[in-house]
């Protein structure tokens, strides 16, 4: 098993939603030295920032996190700037990696650069099974192809990377910003401002009809770190809870758990994307001895708790576009 201890250690994104509790499981792991390359310091799009992020950490081990993504909305309205910004981040992030004789690299994929009609569930050799569902293929295509490169570099330069695809993630410090937000964390919110405005209904993006798999992200991080220790090589790991539910479920779930008695009404002219969305955690068992912990409606109260906290004193996270947080 590979140790994190004693190592320095960057984590680009590591300010973010799941950087933050990285870090702080990381710190408990003992790592000697831990770097997080900030955005207004370092544009990991750029070779010559890349290098300098490497020249200031040092590091031994690389998480790289940061990606530049959002909901469906956000998909749909930068699918240029996501293609470029997550392809360019990770390419120049390897390169220099492989340059410099990194120890462990541990890239994070996207569950939405699965083909948009794999067979349920997810199993990771189904990944290259057909095209990803359209409004999230052009930053799905480009996280998976970091994947490509890490295993054609495993290949020929014995580079140590690993690769972790990471289901949809919530809870506290997410981003709540109301055009960018995934899909609990918006919920969360129009049902709380709904509840205090004493609104009758509420309108929820989509049908409903579609189904999702959640990843509490104190469980992810964990994760993460097991990957780091566990994996030798840069093949695609799922991970999740297997627990799969419809978003009408989910969304009457976070109405009651917000105390919003009113009615949802699913606006069906809105794009739903993936029909259905649920993970094979095989890998992730067998090879990473991973299993969540935080069930979905504990995990939904802490997320619902930490929200109404952050109103009260003015700290929520709204991040217009550029959440590490994974679709």
């Amino acid at each position: 098993m590979f140790s994190l201890a004693n190592k320095r250690v960057m984590v680009t994104g590591g300010a973010g939603f799941l950087g933050q509790h990285l870090c702080r499981q990381l710190l408990q792991e003992g790592v000697a030295k831990l770097v997080v390359p900030l955005r207004q310091d370092y544009d990991l799009t750029q070779a010559e920032d890349v290098r300098r992020a490497y020249d200031t950490a040092n590091p031994e081990v690389v998480f790289h996190l940061a990606a530049e993504v959002g909901g469906i909305g956000a998909n749909q309205q930068h699918p240029g700037r996501f293609f470029f910004a997550n392809m360019a981040m990770g390419m120049n992030l390897i390169e220099e990696g492989r340059k410099r004789g990194l120890e462990k690299f541990i890239q994070t994929g996207t569950i939405c650069a699965y083909p948009k009609f794999t067979p349920v569930p997810f199993r990771e050799e189904n990944l290259w099974n057909g095209y990803p569902e359209e409004t999230n293929a052009p930053y799905g295509i480009a996280k998976k192809a970091l994947q490509v490169m890490l295993a054609g570099y495993f290949a020929e330069y014995g580079f140590p990377g690993v690769y972790v695809l990471p289901v949809n993630l919530y809870g506290p410090g997410d981003n709540f910003h109301p055009e960018t937000s995934h899909v609990i964390p918006a919920l969360i919110r129009k049902c709380i401002e709904a509840r205090e405005g004493g609104a009758d209904t509420l309108r929820v993006w989509g049908s409903g009809s579609v189904s999702r798999e959640f990843l509490y992200v104190e469980d992810c991080a964990r994760g993460l770190v097991l990957a780091a220790k566990n994996m030798v090589s840069p093949e695609p790991v799922n991970l999740g809870t297997g627990r799969e539910i419809q978003i009408v479920d989910l969304a009457w779930t976070i109405a009651e758990l917000c105390n919003f008695h009113g009615k949802l009404e699913f606006d069906k002219e809105k794009p739903d994307g993936q029909p259905r969305r649920s993970l094979d955690l095989t890998r992730a068992r067998e090879r990473l001895g991973f299993k969540a912990q935080v069930t979905l409606e504990e995990g939904l109260k802490r997320t619902i708790a930490w929200f109404e906290e952050a109103r009260r004193t003015g700290t929520i996270r709204e991040v217009i576009y550029g959440s590490e947080s994974p679709t």
